[in-house]
């Protein structure tokens, strides 16, 4: 009987072994979700900034129809929100702000990039991302015309054949 009573006690717990198969198969579980996740949040950036600069184009859109030209390369992205870059002619008829909030940087903190007048671009404007390196025309730049990378074209309302694009104004605040 006594035998008996020590076997119980002996089995209430987990062997050391059982406790590193079972760590061992948790870490591995980890890794496989670790793996699978890894590249969905520059997924989501590069989505997000892509909304952004749709919403940029509809309010340049709203600029164009009110104040009758598009915004110079001077001007930038900042006449969306703020007039007073504008000249007195321009900023009288100025109907805005176009946007909800001052967009003044992407997802990565750089400062937009407005290209005026743009090449091979239909509505003759782009808005270029400079993506996570903060250098301008490298492989993960998102162009507005053109896509990522500026030649991918898997985005955007207005596609064209050619990858070069012209530099125009930083947008910047005032």
């Amino acid at each position: 009987m006594r035998s008996t009573t020590l076997r119980r006690r002996t089995r209430r717990a987990f062997t050391i072994l059982e406790l590193l198969i079972v760590i061992g198969i948790l870490l591995a579980l980890g890794g496989i979700v670790l793996y699978n996740l890894s590249g969905q949040s520059d997924k989501a950036y590069e989505g997000t900034q892509t909304v952004q600069m749709q919403a940029m184009k509809k309010a340049i859109m709203m600029f164009k129809n009110d104040v009758k030209r598009l915004p110079t390369a001077e001007e930038g992205v900042v006449v969306l929100w703020d007039k007073s870059a504008l000249d007195e002619d321009s900023a009288s008829r100025w109907a805005g702000p176009y946007l909800e909030s001052a967009v003044p940087k992407d997802m990565w903190g750089h400062e937009w990039v407005y290209v005026f007048p743009a090449e091979d671009v239909a509505v003759g404007f782009d808005i270029v991302s400079v993506g996570p390196d903060g250098q301008e025309n490298t492989e993960d730049d998102i162009s507005l015309a053109k896509g990522k990378g500026n030649q991918d074209g898997d985005f955007g309302d207005f596609n064209s054949g050619s990858s070069s694009s012209s530099t125009g104004g930083t947008a910047s605040p005032r």
